[in-house]
């Protein structure tokens, strides 16, 4: 598997109580990924290589999303914090939309 690159201000930000997110948490999620990531559409998180986020669980069944830039050596972590509801649904919609 790849290696993981977490800033500090991201890493500052996961550990706020608004996220309260670990870096194995994150480790774990990717681990327990059960259906593909998908590109983030929103005009103001483009970037290049493209942002994409997933929805899935962590040992301990806590649901997050983790949102991330893939390079070829490497993740870059942008963000992870705990799935609403909202995401979870909109996760499981697009995954069975979703054709190999």
């Amino acid at each position: 598997m790849k290696g993981f690159k977490i800033s500090a201000r991201v890493r500052e930000k996961l550990a706020a109580a608004d996220h309260a997110v670990t870096v194995d948490e994150v480790v774990e999620c990717f681990m327990n990924l059960e259906g593909p990531a998908f590109r983030d559409q929103r005009a103001e998180h483009e970037t290049d290589p493209p942002t994409q986020w997933f929805v899935a669980e962590t040992d301990k069944r806590r649901v997050l999303k983790i949102v991330y830039i893939e390079y070829p050596d490497f993740f870059a972590i942008k963000s992870a914090y705990e799935a609403s509801q909202k995401w979870v649904t909109l996760y499981e919609e697009m995954c069975a939309k979703h054709t190999p």
